[in-house]
């Protein structure tokens, strides 16, 4: 429900929902064009929105941005929004469907003019939405600045960001609301499963999806962690026993996948969005190109040839990629001599000091991995936007393409050389070890304790600022000061990095856990404390984000199953090459290797054979979407037949 508003809002009183921050030198001809333009009627081109500029404060310093606005809209304007982006709410009858004012009564929770209807995450995502489609009419460029170029048809608010002219638009912290979250989901300490119903309605459905992904793998990983334990306390140096837990790897990796496509899509029903049609997508801020006639829309617009991207792609970026491979390995086999040389001074002179310089180089190796993904996540970024992608679904699955195909090769690339070129179990348990525990210090520090220590820093120095000003005998911030504080926090970049993590970890976990059973346990322990942080980060640290509607975790889902089909591969070749099944192959190890293949071959035939068995949605939902479909068809026919008759009595 949207809150009441606050007694220092503005005259108008209307409760404000998105703030939309201006360049502090955009001209005062251009404010008014666009803020003309936010409040005319839909009728005449505008949002048809509420909108009001923020004041200073009591007394404001004149280094404070003058050009911050808040934006809101008034409840017919938001419900009529609802039908317009198409979303999907629960009817009186228990199904979902698509909103409509028409019959915005017979849908649940529906009462009185539906004010509590919309959570305020939704109305904000229609507001988005709305500030998104205003398009530019007659206007050859913004007033005041005539470097900045319209085009007629195409999306103001995208120009403007992408020109610098519009600093940032972001969705307001509810406090009441965010205090009643905080509480429930990571201020008190309990074995509970998190509120994603909760989560979605103050964030929305593609934060919800995460959490509720990071829920489930921890909880899959608890079976292999329960058998880890043991086979790390009574198996350590019995390599042969790793076979039956390879065997298992295999099954667990393949079903946890395909079990959670369906709670996702039941997930995904519940929150309106299984059905829920995409949006047309416009072109991402920064695009550019020669204008021309796009023949899709019907418009004139900035077109670029798809030749120069894909020359682009393939004639720098790629080259570029494959050169960081490159020096990837340069370093790995950095990795190995200093490896080798400090387990020649351990043999000389075995003592505690050289145990413990077995496994400096390792650590060492594990924070140069993360500084050059680090390194590489910026440049792979900037190849991207240079590579000039119209749509933002596209420049995202170039980026995750990019990093994926390094991050993968530089965090695995020495336990596959160990494995199966060195075949040193004992240095690759030892390797996998470090790597796992650095990693996930090193990631704790920088998502949380460092944002963290930052955003306290800003908190501080912004109560100073207040306290100068007036007594303030509450511990809450008033609007204006509030709304300026969000303003300055960092940006919320997405769930990129988060899901990237986690598939890491799938990956240490599923190819090399046979060797070090306790990895399963590292990273539940892991994932319980990345839920507490990242929860944490969301409600202090970050903006909020505007909530983005999600029916599964997208291109995330193809990599995660594609590096379940790699783990059969290497599970595999670790069951080949263990001594209990060489002696049955003593006499051949062509026979050894045929037969690996085969039972490799075998099991991927039986992987996706699992993968059609288990249906990615659950027969009462598919029960439900059909009925769905069925009453559409019927009212579509019922529709047709009754203009047949009524144009047959017009002939008659």
């Amino acid at each position: 429900m949207v809150p009441a508003v606050s007694a220092d809002c503005s005259s108008t009183g209307f409760t404000p929902l998105v703030v939309l921050e201006l360049a502090s030198d955009t001209k005062q001809e251009a404010i008014a064009w666009l803020l003309g333009r936010i409040r005319d009627p839909q009728q005449n081109g505008g949002a048809g929105l509420l909108v009001e500029q923020l004041g200073l404060g009591d007394g404001g310093s004149e280094k404070e941005n003058p050009n911050l606005f808040l934006v809101g809209a008034k409840w017919q304007r938001l419900l009529s929004g609802a039908e317009e982006v198409g979303l999907f709410k629960e009817f009186s009858d228990g199904s979902m469907r698509g909103f409509t004012c028409a019959n915005k009564h017979n849908f649940k929770h529906f009462e009185g003019d539906g004010d509590s209807f919309l959570s305020m995450a939704e109305c904000q995502y229609i507001i988005k939405h709305e500030l998104d489609t205003l398009r530019a009419k007659d206007e050859t460029h913004v007033p005041g600045h005539p470097q900045v170029k319209l085009y007629p048809g195409k999306s103001i608010i995208r120009r403007l960001l992408s020109k610098g002219v519009l600093i940032q638009v972001f969705p307001l912290h509810e406090k009441e609301e965010l205090k009643r979250l905080s509480y429930a989901w990571y201020q008190k300490v309990k074995l509970s499963f998190q509120p994603l119903d909760d989560i979605r309605r103050y964030y929305g459905e593609g934060q919800a999806l995460y959490f509720g992904f990071l829920e489930y793998f921890t909880f899959a990983l608890v079976p292999m962690a329960l058998i880890g334990v043991p086979y790390y306390l009574f198996d350590w140096e019995n390599y042969d026993k790793y076979v039956v837990f390879a065997v298992f790897n295999l099954v667990w990796c393949t079903v946890i996948l395909e079990l959670w496509k369906r709670f996702s899509t039941s997930l995904a029903y519940s929150w309106g969005t299984l059905s829920r049609k995409k949006a047309f997508e416009e072109p991402r801020p920064g695009f550019h190109g020669v204008l021309g006639f796009n023949p899709v829309t019907g418009r004139e617009e900035p077109l670029y040839s798809n030749t120069k991207r894909q020359l682009c792609v393939y004639l720098v970026s790629l080259p570029f990629v494959l050169l960081c491979l490159y020096l990837s390995l340069y370093v790995m086999m950095i990795y190995f001599l200093m490896e080798g040389w400090v387990l020649s001074v351990h043999d000389e002179e075995p003592t505690f000091w050289t145990g413990v310089l077995l496994f400096i180089p390792s650590i060492i190796y594990a924070v140069v991995i993360e500084i050059m993904n680090l390194v590489y996540r910026y440049a792979a970024e900037f190849l991207t936007g240079w590579e000039n992608h119209r749509l933002e679904s596209s420049y995202q699955n170039q980026l995750v393409l990019k990093v994926l195909v390094f991050n993968f090769f530089n965090c695995f690339a020495s336990l596959f050389y160990i494995a199966f070129a060195m075949q040193d179990m004992a240095l690759l348990r030892q390797s996998l070890a470090t790597l796992l525990i650095t990693s996930q210090i090193l990631n704790q520090v920088m998502e949380a304790f460092l944002p963290y220590w930052l955003q306290r820093r800003r908190n501080k120095k912004m109560m100073r600022k207040v306290q100068k000003r007036k007594a303030v005998a509450e511990a809450e911030l008033p609007l204006a000061e509030q709304v300026r504080l969000e303003a300055d926090m960092s940006t919320y970049l997405g769930t990129f990095d988060d899901y990237l993590e986690l598939f890491l970890l799938f990956g240490y976990v599923s190819l090399f856990s046979c060797v070090y059973p306790l990895a399963a346990v590292l990273v539940v322990l892991n994932n319980i404390t990345e839920v507490y942080s990242d929860a944490f980060k969301m409600c202090r640290v970050f903006k909020r984000p505007f909530s983005e509607p999600a029916a599964n975790i997208g291109v995330w889902q193809l990599a995660f199953e594609a590096m379940s089909v790699i783990a059969v591969v290497t599970n595999c070749s670790l069951i080949g090459m263990s001594p209990q099944v060489k002696a049955y192959f003593s006499e051949s190890e062509t026979q050894l290797i045929l037969w690996t293949v085969a039972i490799e071959h075998v099991l991927l035939a039986f992987k996706f054979i699992l993968s059609f068995i288990i249906p990615d949605v659950p027969k009462h939902i598919q029960i439900k979407l059909s009925r769905l479909e069925f009453e559409s068809l019927e009212a579509l026919k019922k529709k047709k037949m009754l203009e047949a008759s009524e144009l047959t009595k017009g002939i008659q």
